[in-house]
């Protein structure tokens, strides 16, 4: 086991009804808000209207920045640092999934610095200060809501890029998960996918002896195997929905980091899709997350093995290893093809025009991930098993 600092100081509210609690959390930190969001789903189930009420019965000055995307835009984020430098805006609120919460964080970042906030997306500069921020959440999938961590796009390259810091992590997060209800099955689907796949990437690990945290990365895969398609058959169930989202959570909130390093590579080659092709994140990983294990799992059969095992149920076959391995990655793809997830690059319309481009971005700053080093002929290699 490796040594590791754990620090999480993200007030978790959780239950039903709990996003009335927001003016009173935010006064706690100001009284300037800007409001980050997407699109037009929040005012249509009635949750924006109950938030700006909230916040104005605590007399608290509420500036809107809607209009995030998936996928969120360094144009949007740039635009947000202006808006609350020139207000002096004290609070964030991000309400929505992963994208408003990460272009919310990258804001925050961007406030307190001088220089470009992409600085930070390029390792020309650490983040030590932010803007407060507190999160309703709306879709369980990213995590963002308790991480240490923000993606964006920069339309300039169409660059899908990184950064964290425990600073940027949210103050609070308020988890309603009635307010999910009204989510598509797509949307839910994806999100699955992208919460299971926030584990996969710390359990392919090659510390040895992480035995606690391999039991609970396999409580949160297979919690979330039972109740998504719980979810998507009842989508009012909420004690499904309530899985789901404290899955999310738990998922990507350094719980499951503890003693072991993570690899982090399927991340690395699917920004690579949602950033040129603009994918829904958890239906690239649906397709790239199977193609890499096709890939790599002869490095360790012992840790495939144990996946196939313990997650799917596999019955171990000690004549044959490789069958109990083969047939775990086998059961995770039909598990994605069951909650209606492309598996292969040409459901999601992609062909391999740019296997070399996204391969060679993916790897421009050497080798790609820590389970199995990865070269730019390795990164093809992968897309072509999507096809």
């Amino acid at each position: 086991m490796l040594n590791f600092n754990f620090q999480n100081k993200t007030e978790i509210i959780f239950g039903k009804g709990v996003e009335t609690q927001v003016g009173k959390k935010v006064s706690e930190y100001g009284k300037k808000v800007l409001l980050h969001y997407g699109g037009s789903s929040l005012k249509k189930f009635g949750l924006y209207d109950k938030i700006v009420k909230n916040l104005t019965d605590e007399g608290i000055e509420i500036f809107e920045l809607g209009g995030v995307l998936p996928n969120p835009r360094l144009s949007l984020v740039r635009e947000g640092i202006k808006i609350c430098k020139d207000n002096n805006i004290d609070f964030i609120l991000a309400v929505g999934g992963g994208s408003p919460i990460d272009s919310a964080k990258a804001i925050g970042a961007g406030v307190k610095y001088d220089g470009d906030v992409w600085d930070f997306f390029e390792g020309k500069a650490m983040v030590s200060e932010t803007l407060p921020l507190g999160v309703i959440l709306t879709l369980p999938a990213a995590g963002s809501e308790a991480s240490s961590g923000t993606v964006i796009t920069n339309e300039d390259g169409w660059y899908k890029k990184s950064f964290g810091g425990n600073v940027i992590r949210p103050k609070f997060a308020i988890m309603n998960p009635e307010v999910t209800y009204t989510l598509p099955g797509y949307q839910t689907a994806a999100g699955a996918v992208d919460i299971m796949s926030h584990v996969l990437e710390r359990y392919f690990t090659n510390e040895k002896h992480v035995e606690l945290t391999d039991r609970l990365s396999e409580a949160v895969l297979k919690t979330v195997i039972l109740n998504t398609p719980k979810a998507l058959d009842f989508p009012e169930d909420y004690n499904a929905r309530a899985e789901l989202m404290i899955s999310s959570t738990v998922a990507h909130n350094s719980l499951l980091d503890m003693g072991r390093e993570a690899d982090w590579t399927s991340h690395g080659i699917e920004h690579e899709l949602s950033g040129i092709y603009d994918i829904t994140h958890g239906a690239g990983l649906a397709i790239i997350f199977p193609a890499w294990m096709k890939y790599v799992y002869k490095s360790d059969m012992d840790r495939f093995a144990q996946f196939a095992i313990r997650v799917w149920n596999v019955d171990m076959n000690f004549n044959d290893p490789e069958a109990t391995v083969l047939e775990g990655i086998k059961r995770t793809e039909e598990f994605f093809t069951s909650i209606d997830m492309p598996t292969r690059l040409s459901q999601a319309g992609i062909d391999s025009e740019r296997f070399e481009e996204m391969a060679a971005k993916a790897t421009e700053h050497g080798t790609l991930g820590n389970f199995v080093k990865l070269t730019k002929e390795d990164i093809v290699n992968i897309y072509k098993l999507a096809e």
